[in-house]
């Protein structure tokens, strides 16, 4: 499975940006997806998941604020951020494995990672 992550960026607290996955190598229907967060200092947190028929999980750091969603035609997630933070800055990264084990966001579930993008809000 090879997962390829765009849309970071820089912005302003209070700002939105949206982020994206691009999934390839397996059916989508098949794997838990989630976004991942490694910020400044930081142990890697996991920020939200979706499973393969609409089920999620969120951090309670960014619950009412992300929001993820799939659009399974493309094989793609997204994550929806607004009201972003200072502290929500850090590297995002996509991951995905067999089967998602909710609520939990556990980073040792997952097999495959994407490369990271970039988010820093100032």
């Amino acid at each position: 499975v090879q997962l390829v992550e765009s849309g970071g960026g820089s912005v302003q607290a209070g700002g939105s940006l949206r982020l994206s996955c691009a999934a390839s190598g397996s059916t989508r229907s098949r794997l838990c997806m989630a976004w991942f967060r490694l910020g400044p200092g930081k142990k890697r947190e996991g920020v939200a998941a979706i499973d393969g028929i609409g089920g999620t999980s969120y951090a309670d750091s960014v619950k009412g604020r992300f929001t993820i969603s799939q659009d399974n035609a493309k094989s793609t997630i997204y994550l929806q951020m607004n009201s972003l933070k200072p502290e929500d800055t850090g590297m995002y990264y996509c991951a995905a494995t067999d089967g998602c084990s909710f609520p939990a966001i556990r980073d040792t579930d997952f097999r495959y990672w994407g490369q990271g993008t970039q988010v820093t809000v100032s």
